[in-house]
């Protein structure tokens, strides 16, 4: 009964949806594929996880309880800023990183910009008639949310939530995570061009579909 509880088994059971890969799960929760691929196998042989058109949960209360647990532990064990990344992939809820995130997500971290450990705010668009749902949802792991940024002063902690409640997410999946698409995330970096400039020049440089007239180069240092 024990064997089967451990850090990588949660995390699997909280970010399966009816239909995934291994592969899918591993890159929802930032884990190598071989070990999620054994950690699978022993939940299969336990019985509760089952192949059968992808990964299907066959206990839903599980995911229900370990929320439960991962909130109680909260409170000796605040999440880090990767785990808040993972956070969302076990809400049930659609998603989409946006603005800032959405650059961080599609420069594949390579762009990081007006953030620091200490005060370190996730851009997340959501369905409106789920604002409340996430905000709740947040709540349980100690972490604020709110429509807009909030000062770091003002809060307890170093990591918020900024919720952009839309009527419809458009996502792609890069990496594992859900993020608005490029041509919309290229539009936010123009609009902000003096602060993306140098992401504008670095997704030109990764996707073929990208038209920006972004020139970046480093100065000598």
């Amino acid at each position: 009964m024990y064997e089967v509880c451990g850090e990588k088994e949660l995390k699997i059971i909280l970010a399966l949806d009816s239909g995934d890969s291994i592969s899918g799960v591993a890159r929802k929760i930032d884990e190598n594929r071989e070990t999620i691929r054994r950690s699978v196998n022993r939940l299969e042989k336990a019985g509760y996880v089952a192949y059968n058109d992808g990964l299907q949960l066959l206990d839903q209360t599980l995911r229900d309880i370990g929320i439960k647990f991962l909130a109680a532990a909260t409170a000796t064990s605040p999440p880090s800023i990767p785990e808040a990344y993972v956070l969302p992939q076990f809400a049930g809820m659609d998603y989409a990183f946006t603005a800032i995130d959405a650059v961080y997500v599609w420069t594949r971290g390579g762009y990081q910009v007006a953030r620091e450990p200490d005060d370190y705010p996730l851009f997340i668009a959501v369905h409106e008639s789920d604002l409340n749902a996430w905000t709740t949802f947040f709540d349980q792991f100690g972490i604020p949310t709110a429509e807009d940024r909030q000062p770091a002063d003002s809060l307890d902690g170093a990591i918020q939530v900024v919720l952009e409640p839309q009527a419809e997410i458009e996502a792609e999946m890069v990496d594992g995570r859900p993020v608005i698409p490029l041509q919309d995330t290229v539009a936010f970096a123009n609009e902000y061009y003096a602060t993306f400039e140098s992401a504008l020049d670095m997704l030109g440089r990764m996707y073929d579909q990208v038209d920006t007239d972004a020139d970046y180069r480093m100065g000598p240092a």
